[in-house]
C-alpha cells in the first residue's frame, strides 16, 4: 500500500464531479438495495410520455435507461454537473435545466406524468405534485437516516439530532400533506467497506454535506486513525440507507 501522504495526494488531485464513484473501485465498496432503482426507473420511463429527474447529478442514473418519453427533462443545481448531464442527455433528447436550492421549479402545473429522482438534497412534495399530472407518479430512491453516520460521526463526533433526519416515514407523512398518495415505502441498510484512507478523502470531497469543513489538514489525526487498522487489513465499514417511495398524485 502507498504511504499516507501518497494515499491521500492521489484522492486530493481526483476528479470528484459527477455523480459516478468509479475512482472507487478497488478501494471501497457498497451493497446496492434490493429493488435496483435504475432497472425500475428505465421501466417506469418506458411506459410514459412525459418525464421530469430531479436533481440529476451527472446523469448517471438517467442514463442508463435505454428509452426515454417524448417529454423528458431532468434538473440539476450544481453548474458542473448540470454540465456533464447535458453532455451525456442532450444528445437523446433530454433537457437538463440548471435550477436553484428551493426555488420553484420552472415548469407549469400537472406537465409530467412521471417524476423522478434518486438522492434528492430535499424533496419539495408540494412543487412535486404541481407539476405531476393527475393520476401521475413520484418515484424515487431518497437517502434515509444516519446514512454513513459511523464514518461522518468519526469526524465530527455523536450527532443525536442529525441521526433522526430523513426518516422515511416522515416523508411519507410529508407527501401525504402535500396531497401526495403514498403507494409503496421500502427501506434498507446496506453496508460500505473502505479499504484505504484515499477511499475516505475522496468520499468526503465529494460528498461535502457529510463533514461540511472537511480538510485534510484539519482532519489530518482523524484520517491517520483510520489509516493504521487498514495497513493491518482491517478496512473502515459503515452503513448507508435508502428507502425506495412511489406516490401518486
Amino acid at each position: 500500500m502507498e504511504s499516507f501522504d501518497e494515499l491521500v495526494a492521489e484522492a486530493e488531485a481526483a476528479d470528484v464531479s459527477g455523480w459516478g464513484f468509479d475512482w472507487l473501485t478497488g478501494r471501497a465498496s457498497e451493497v446496492r438495495p434490493p429493488w435496483d432503482y435504475a432497472k425500475r426507473l428505465a421501466q417506469r420511463l418506458a411506459g410514459v410520455q412525459s418525464a421530469l429527474d430531479l436533481d440529476t447529478g451527472g446523469g448517471e442514473v438517467l442514463g442508463e435507461a435505454a428509452r426515454f418519453p417524448p417529454v423528458m427533462y431532468a434538473t440539476e443545481t450544481w453548474p458542473p454537473n448540470a454540465r456533464k448531464a447535458h453532455d451525456r442527455l442532450a444528445a437523446r433528447g433530454v433537457r437538463v435545466v440548471q435550477t436553484s436550492h428551493g426555488a420553484t421549479l420552472p415548469f407549469a402545473d400537472a406537465s409530467f406524468e412521471l417524476v423522478t429522482s434518486r438522492h434528492p438534497v430535499c424533496p419539495d412534495w408540494a412543487e412535486i405534485r404541481r407539476v405531476l399530472k393527475p393520476g401521475g407518479y413520484y418515484f424515487a430512491q431518497h437517502v434515509g437516516p444516519a446514512s454513513a453516520f459511523e464514518l461522518i460521526e468519526h469526524f465530527l463526533g455523536p450527532l443525536p439530532q442529525e441521526r433522526r433526519k430523513r426518516d422515511p416515514r416522515d416523508e411519507a407523512v410529508a407527501a401525504k400533506g402535500a396531497g401526495l398518495a403514498v403507494t409503496d415505502l421500502r427501506t434498507a441498510r446496506c453496508r460500505m467497506v473502505f479499504h484505504d484512507v484515499g477511499a475516505v478523502v475522496w468520499i468526503l470531497r465529494k460528498c461535502v454535506w457529510w463533514v461540511p469543513d472537511f480538510s485534510v489538514r484539519k482532519y489530518r489525526d482523524a484520517l491517520l486513525a483510520l489509516d493504521e487498522p487498514m495497513r493491518r487489513g482491517e478496512p473502515f465499514v459503515a452503513h448507508s440507507t435508502r428507502h425506495l417511495i412511489k406516490a401518486r398524485r
